[in-house]
């Protein structure tokens, strides 16, 4: 049997045609069964429904991944969505659309072509899905594939497995996975942006001039941001409150000048002891003659803005020239902060097999060494065989870029 149970319609239009379909009138209409590859969302508890007195129903509403379209028998080709506090979801996944009248002589008739429709942002949630497999489908394989009697581990509780399957992810995410988020951003006069939730790292921030180019921002140590704000007294001895803490200062003198501070004075041209010795390319075009490029540092050798990231407050702080700009901050989670992010490259679902054998092997006794030797090799070679699958080098993309190599240069 395929992978695919999806039709085409389902996957690139978002829909599932229910064909026709009716009600006696001022009875709930119980629509046929939803084949998507994902649950119907909805959001609010009800405790029964006349049609279906013995299911928990629940209402769905904006939030909700999906809506339901009707087209009467007369009109067949006039769809119109049913109101969502019509469109009820069981426990069962069954999908019913309520008659706002039971009464019998008034009630509701629905007679037409019904079709369920995804929302937008469901549908492009999907794009591309077949590219990845669920943690849940992997932590299934591979309780088939390599737990049972006559199997290298006779036994195994799912939670172990569903913790070393996490964890694996995890590390996978890091490093092998595509697991590259980025965010568009303004930069507001504040000159600093919150972390995102599931933030581990950076990988890359830039800001985007108008004709879409990015330039990127790179991080700085002409400045710094405090973790601590002690305030002292005149001796320079901290001060204590009622409970013994320190007091805190609400403001850091370090950050306030730098946020202040035209930094592109930061270049040796004002006698100043603050810039004296930054030693920054500033300079324009037109006075390049100055001599500045001798003995510049390159850490500080661009005009593109310098970032920190203030473990205080949580932020991203960024360089005065940089406000109103709109940036783009590439980042890296772990995987795990949300059920999208659960997925896995089909090309490291071998690599994930055989970090869980290793895992569970390695953490139990009586386990010969040379087992544990054998997977541990298992597990660096699939793990290296999916970092070399997911970087995705195209040799005519390699070919492309190495023809620099072959211009000549003129002295």
């Amino acid at each position: 049997m395929g992978l695919i149970t999806e039709t085409n319609a389902q996957y690139y239009a978002g829909q599932q045609a229910l064909g026709a379909l009716s009600n006696t009138i001022g009875q709930d209409l119980v629509l046929p069964t939803w084949t998507f590859n994902l649950e119907p969302i909805s959001a609010f508890g009800l405790p029964k429904l006349s049609a279906t007195p013995n299911l928990k129903l629940t209402q769905i509403n904006a939030a909700s991944n999906f809506n339901v379209y009707f087209a009467p028998t007369a009109t067949p080709n006039t769809y119109a969505k049913i109101s969502q506090d019509l469109v009820y979801v069981s426990s069962t996944n069954t999908i019913t659309i309520i008659a706002p009248n039971t009464d019998t002589n008034t009630g509701t008739n629905y007679s037409g072509n019904f079709y369920f429709q995804l929302t937008e942002p469901t549908r492009n949630s999907r794009n591309g899905s077949y590219e990845y497999i669920s943690l849940n489908e992997i932590i299934n394989n591979f309780i088939v594939a390599y737990i049972g009697v006559g199997k290298l581990i006779p036994n195994a509780k799912r939670t172990d497995i569903m913790f070393h399957a996490k964890r694996g992810l995890q590390e996978f995410s890091y490093d092998t996975l595509k697991s590259i988020k980025a965010q568009e951003l303004t930069i507001p006069p504040s000159l600093s942006i919150i972390i995102p939730q599931d933030y581990v790292n950076y990988v890359r921030l830039s800001w985007v001039d108008k004709a879409g180019v990015k330039h990127i921002i790179y991080p700085t140590t002409l400045t710094s941001n405090p973790t601590e704000l002690p305030v002292q007294d005149d001796l320079g001895v901290p001060t204590q409150n009622g409970s013994g803490s320190n007091n805190e200062a609400k403001q850091s003198f370090t950050e306030e000048r730098w946020a202040k501070n035209n930094v592109l004075n930061l270049n040796g041209q004002i006698t100043d002891e603050i810039f004296e010795n930054a030693n920054v390319y500033g300079f324009g075009f037109d006075k390049l003659a100055y001599g500045q490029r001798y003995g510049l540092e390159p850490e500080v050798s661009q005009k593109n803005g310098w970032f920190t990231i203030n473990e205080r407050l949580g932020t991203f702080s960024f360089s005065n020239q940089l406000a109103g700009k709109i940036i783009i901050l590439e980042y890296i989670s772990d995987g795990l902060a949300a059920d999208e992010d659960t997925r896995v490259p089909k090309m490291a679902e071998q690599a994930m097999y055989m970090h869980i054998v290793h895992a569970i092997l390695s953490g139990r006794a009586n386990v010969p060494e040379y087992v544990i030797q054998r997977f541990k090799k298992e597990r660096s070679s699939a793990l290296r065989n999916a970092k070399i699958r997911l970087s995705n080098i195209k040799l005519e993309e390699f070919t492309q870029v190495m023809r620099g190599k072959s211009k000549w240069i003129k002295h």
